[in-house]
């Protein structure tokens, strides 16, 4: 009987949540139905494959300023101005990619889970991909104004310039994949399908390695709930250090909450964020991206959103 009633509770922030998500897919996508486009920047993973994007990837700003020799003011500053304001919420209410994550999911129902000690050791490997981005970045860009930029770029190619979108499994699934597609589809009317096939198994050894690692991450998803988001994406990184001084919290009432007997609101938890070890007045975990699963969970509706 708990069980039913816990998924039926599951659809009171999930149902809008998932509408969310859907919407802001379909607002990002507004290019590919060719209805306009705006100039927006978040610090959430998005392509910049697309043209007339209508919403920027503010990580793939920065590489690409710092590339350009220019400080990245205007990322930078969407990334603080969200962190602070809304904390880690972009990624579980309007991310693409989270909610393309959440989608795999749905693939199977048998879930893997690393013990509490490898789950803690790779929390830093999405540190680890922003550090090694950011570094790449900055010492080309320092490179570059020191005049020596041009060995520097042709020692590691691309990555010079996005080090970490050229392999972004966001830039191949929507821009990469589809570009091929669409040179496909024009390419089998003027030419022999012989000669087309050829010319897609003679691509180059970085497309191939792009779609291992979307593939990699997509199935990784797939077993492991929000496997890319808690391990793997840079932006989480990012956002996970604002995270927590950000306006946006959690509260858990200590006069509802039956901590003693209970842990609903932790095994609801995506993120593993370990809510009962956590101050009640206010916490905004680190990991925490305010999907309010735990709220939904909490039949004694012991937990809240707090703002400030």
């Amino acid at each position: 009987m708990q069980k039913i009633k816990v998924g039926q509770a599951l659809l009171k922030f999930n149902t809008p949540r998932r509408i969310v998500q859907f919407l802001s897919f379909l607002f990002f996508s507004i290019p590919v139905f060719n209805l306009g486009a705006l100039q927006l920047m978040l610090p959430i993973l998005w392509t910049w494959g697309l043209n007339k994007n209508t919403v920027g990837d503010a990580l793939t700003a920065i590489q690409i300023m710092f590339y350009d020799a220019i400080f990245p003011w205007l990322a930078l500053a969407s990334f603080f101005l969200v962190g602070i304001l809304l904390g880690k919420s972009l990624c579980g209410w309007v991310c693409p990619f989270g909610f393309i994550q959440d989608l795999t999911g749905l693939i199977t129902r048998k879930k893997k889970e690393f013990s509490p000690k490898t789950h803690e050791i790779m929390l830093y490997i999405k540190y680890l991909v922003l550090g090694i981005t950011l570094f790449i970045s900055v010492t080309f860009s320092a490179a570059k104004v020191a005049g020596a930029g041009g060995n520097y770029e042709s020692a590691i190619g691309i990555f010079a310039k996005v080090p970490f979108t050229a392999i972004s499994p966001t830039e191949t699934l929507f821009a990469t994949l589809p570009h091929l597609v669409q040179n496909f589809s024009v390419a089998i009317t003027e030419k022999p399908v012989f000669n087309v096939l050829s010319g897609i198994f003679s691509l180059p050894p970085l497309f191939w390695a792009q779609t291992v690692i979307m593939i990699g991450v997509l199935v990784f998803s797939a077993f492991v709930p929000k496997g890319w988001c808690r391990y793997l994406c840079p932006h989480g990184a990012f956002m996970a250090i604002l995270n927590r001084f950000s306006f946006f919290g959690l509260h858990r009432d200590p006069v509802k909450c039956v901590k003693g007997a209970c842990r609903i609101c932790v095994e609801a938890c995506p993120m593993r964020v370990q809510i009962l070890d956590l101050p009640w007045e206010k916490f905004n975990d680190p990991e925490c991206i305010y999907c309010l699963k735990c709220a939904d969970a909490c039949q004694n509706k012991a937990i809240r959103l707090k703002y400030p």
